[in-house]
């Protein structure tokens, strides 16, 4: 019988600060509804902030399971990863960021193929610097969300990387305006910013879903619920998103 394996999705950016961390929690929130086992990866490996927001520390981090696969001293994944609650389980990126440009993607074929076949959907969040890291993920995901917001180098940006991705001949992308970062900021309209990046927005996640008291979830732990603030046409537009990246 053959093996069932779990959905990998990568988060991404052309940009810092555009939200994509905060889309991946809510995307796994989301998901735990569903009741799927998920794990979230953090491979944003100079400032990844995963284990902060989540308030659980955890013992072994990706630069100590990549030193460990690279050493032969690796025995069972599981050591490796932290639990949040009986849905939600997570890798950390390096406590220290010191040893964050050590780290090679070669550790990520097997940190992938275990995981695929243990989880439902497997999250990796990411930066925006398109490293050999990157890359990998990339080649192993099954879905990739980039985030755009509306702000010209950001646009430029994604312009770059969809040339990229035609080059890599690289078609299972999907791209996400999220207004809710930058409550607003409207100076492109979606017609300008399908001229400036040359391809189609995919979905659009409103400013509706902008939460001001997001950092008391995050001093206490908390995932926050992107759900819980909308209801109709919004909540759809959140909900078809997760549904259609696990079909």
């Amino acid at each position: 019988m053959a093996i069932t394996k779990g959905k990998i999705i990568t988060i991404a950016s052309v940009k810092g600060g555009v939200g994509k961390t905060t889309f991946l929690l809510g995307l796994a929130n989301i998901y735990k509804n569903m009741n799927k086992k998920v794990l979230i990866i953090d491979n944003d490996l100079y400032s990844g902030d995963i284990e902060a927001i989540l308030n659980i520390e955890s013992k072994k981090d990706v630069y100590v399971l990549f030193e460990d696969i690279t050493n032969n001293n690796f025995y069972e994944i599981g050591d490796y990863i932290t639990h949040y609650d009986d849905n939600i389980d997570f890798i950390s990126a390096p406590h220290d960021p010191r040893y964050a440009g050590k780290v090679r993607g070669n550790y990520l074929n097997l940190l992938f193929n275990r995981v695929s076949s243990i989880y439902d959907v497997v999250l990796v969040d990411t930066s925006h610097v398109l490293n050999e890291v990157n890359l990998v993920t990339m080649d192993h995901s099954s879905e990739i969300v980039y985030l755009i917001n509306n702000n010209s180098m950001n646009l430029k940006n994604m312009r770059t990387m969809i040339s990229i991705f035609s080059d890599m001949h690289l078609e299972n992308y999907k791209i996400v305006l999220y207004e809710a970062r930058d409550k607003g900021k409207t100076i492109f309209n979606k017609f300008d910013i399908k001229s400036l990046i040359k391809d189609n927005i995919d979905y659009v996640i409103s400013s509706d879903y902008f939460n001001k008291d997001i950092d008391k979830y995050i001093v206490d732990g908390k995932i926050f619920n992107m759900l819980n603030k909308q209801k109709g046409k919004s909540m759809k537009v959140l909900k078809n998103i997760a549904e259609d990246l696990i079909k």
